[in-house]
């Protein structure tokens, strides 16, 4: 049941008729009196209205809100004025269906930047929106949240006696930096909103910044964690007993979100996995697994197939990381397809079983690049996927 799973927490999601497609485009999910929550936003400078305010109240507050409103369809960024009295607006009317403070509601946002969010539909909606609450409703709520989507994604797990949940959605505009797209995660743990943070940070944050699809950060980027404290057991905190349980709820949650999230990235039909070490610090590692992830040739080549290896060589070497060109090997699967920096000549000849080798390796659906750097202690993951002419097709007609 995804967010719902963990006690303490109820959603709800309906059709408001935000968007013309007639799919549900407005959610809403609530945590008891006690909740408490932390957030990761995006870092593009041009964020939008629901992201600024929910920043705001999320540093204002020594708890932090517990609701969060989200509607698809407009992105409610670059809309000026109107987009900073519209999200008021939304949040207040929310408040007022709930019986809470303003401050107390949060909003996401996702969908066509620079429409200004429908407004009638949505106030209009808000009963019904606030009577569908409920604590089995967190399938509703994933499934409200989606544009392009072609499927909801929810996840869930067991931490002792604490339960973790979570719902995401994005498919295109994912290269996050601090979060991915909009994020959604639960807990009926006792924990503070600065050790919350610190769950955010430590553990989800390392697996949404692996992602990419389109190397394009987005306006609306935010994960938003939620602790209700309705298990009831003592306070959850570092080096506590359930910390780690905890701890190893939320990284599962999150990367099983994270890996559906890349699966249905915006005309996917393989999914990347880039695996880097060998790189003077983790910081270079994690430059270069992107710079692979992200590139164009290398998300081509896997649409079609191509066991290249010049394409990922040439990524690598671009990256902008100092690197020593002759300590680098690549491998397709498990197929050493570079060494030393070199591509054998042989593998180029028809027929070779190595490039043949390689070729089976890229037609899987999950397609694992290995890169070594050298001999340094720096390791990283990116998640990506192809480039697809579906994706081309999908963006070209966005808003037509």
């Amino acid at each position: 049941m995804s967010v719902t799973y963990p006690k303490g927490f109820r959603a709800a999601g309906v059709t408001a008729g935000l968007k013309p497609s007639g799919r549900p485009d407005l959610g809403l999910l609530v945590g008891d009196p006690s909740t408490t929550a932390a957030g990761l936003f995006t870092t593009n400078l041009v964020a939008a209205a629901p992201v600024r305010l929910s920043r705001a109240r999320l540093d204002g507050a020594a708890n932090g809100p517990r609701a969060v409103l989200v509607n698809s369809g407009q992105a409610n960024a670059a809309t000026g004025a109107r987009g900073d009295a519209d999200v008021l607006a939304a949040t207040d009317a929310a408040a007022a269906a709930l019986g809470l403070q303003p401050s107390e509601v949060v909003q996401c946002s996702t969908g066509v930047i620079g429409e200004p969010v429908h407004m009638e539909p949505l106030l209009a909606a808000m009963p019904m929106l606030v009577e569908g609450l409920s604590d089995h409703g967190g399938p509703e709520f994933a499934r409200a949240i989606t544009t392009t989507d072609t499927v909801d994604k929810q996840a869930m797990a067991d931490a002792g006696v604490h339960r973790v949940g979570g719902c995401a959605k994005g498919v295109g505009m994912i290269a996050p930096n601090l979060a991915t797209m909009l994020v959604f995660m639960t807990t009926d743990a006792t924990v503070s909103s600065t050790d919350l943070h610190r769950l955010a940070h430590e553990q989800l944050k390392p697996r949404f910044d692996a992602l990419t699809v389109d190397a394009c950060t987005s306006t609306n980027d935010t994960v938003l964690v939620f602790a209700s404290g309705a298990q009831g057991a003592d306070p959850t905190t570092p080096g506590a007993p359930w910390w780690s349980a905890l701890e190893g709820a939320f990284a599962e949650v999150g990367e099983s979100l994270a890996r559906q999230l890349v699966a249905d990235g915006e005309g996917a039909t393989h999914v990347l996995l880039v695996d880097v070490w060998g790189g003077r610090t983790e910081g270079d590692a994690r430059v270069v697994a992107k710079a692979v992830a992200d590139s164009p040739l290398v998300k081509t080549a896997a649409f079609g197939g191509d066991p290249n290896p010049g394409r990922i060589l040439q990524a690598v070497g671009a990256s902008g990381v100092s690197i020593d060109p002759s300590s680098v090997d690549i491998e397709i699967g498990d197929v050493r397809v570079v060494t030393a920096g070199v591509i054998p000549p042989a593998y180029f000849v028809d027929g070779a079983r190595l490039a043949a080798s390689a070729s089976v390796a890229m037609r899987k659906s999950e397609i694992r690049i290995g890169v070594c750097l050298g001999s340094g202690p720096g390791r990283s993951r990116a998640l990506g996927c192809d480039l697809s002419y579906e994706y081309v097709r999908i963006n070209g007609e966005y808003t037509t």
